[in-house]
């Protein structure tokens, strides 16, 4: 692949962060949680910081994953996956752009409802076990909605892949957690659960769209980045 840098702009990755933690998909299933067991304040908290610390440590695994993978890949060939994911992450990104405008027509880009009953039903069991596995699933369905910008930042940091790219990994995982951490605490503090879903409900259009906005420039940057337009330095 015809880069030169060692790392990608700081910018991109901490702004890819801050927009992926907006996500309908993982404030919606964390909404939904909490509403189990907000009669229990003590007991909601602790369910929270767990499964906070589930989706932080399964996001984390998966990005070092993902990277390992990649710079296996030889040279010649990533350039093409890039392109390749380059372009299906900006599609992703204007189907986003379309729910903004017509939501609930035709495709879109959400948990799909076999997956939201297992996870209703993985809500049953509030066993600290039980809240790891439902973190760790959650995470993993929900890649339809936030997959697409973690993939992207992922490829950016295995161009050079070294203690800064790992912090900066580490620290988008914690910027992706700190909407769920922000619930919690306004939660534990006598927000009501159904004021927080009517201001989701509110803001879901926007969400999509700047998270829409988001893929189309990072799918974009990627394309650029593999035929070697850009290089970052």
């Amino acid at each position: 692949m015809a880069i030169e840098a060692s790392l990608p702009a700081i910018g991109t990755i901490l702004g890819a962060a801050i927009i992926d933690s907006i996500n309908p998909c993982a404030i919606g299933v964390f909404i939904l949680l909490m509403s189990l067991t907000v009669t229990q304040k003590k007991r909601m908290f602790d369910i929270g910081l767990i499964y906070i610390f589930a989706i932080f440590s399964t996001y984390l695994l998966a990005g070092l994953g993902l990277i390992a993978f990649l710079q296996r890949i030889p040279l010649f060939a990533a350039e093409y996956i890039s392109i390749v994911v380059g372009t299906l992450i900006v599609f992703g990104g204007i189907i986003e752009i379309k729910d903004f405008f017509w939501y609930g027509r035709g495709l879109s880009l959400s948990i799909p409802p076999k997956r939201v009953k297992q996870i209703h039903e993985y809500t049953k069991n509030m066993s600290t076990p039980g809240i790891i596995m439902l973190g760790a699933f959650v995470a993993a369905v929900e890649l339809p909605c936030t997959g697409g910008p973690y993939l992207a930042v992922t490829l950016l940091l295995a161009q050079n892949f070294n203690t800064t790219a790992f912090l900066l990994l580490v620290l988008y995982n914690i910027i992706f957690v700190l909407p769920l951490l922000v619930i919690l605490s306004m939660v534990y503090f006598g927000t009501s659960i159904h004021s927080i879903k009517e201001w989701k409900h509110r803001n879901r259009a926007y969400m999509r769209l700047a998270m829409g906005l988001l893929l189309v420039f990072l799918g974009w940057l990627l394309i650029l980045i593999a035929n070697g337009t850009i290089n970052f330095a």
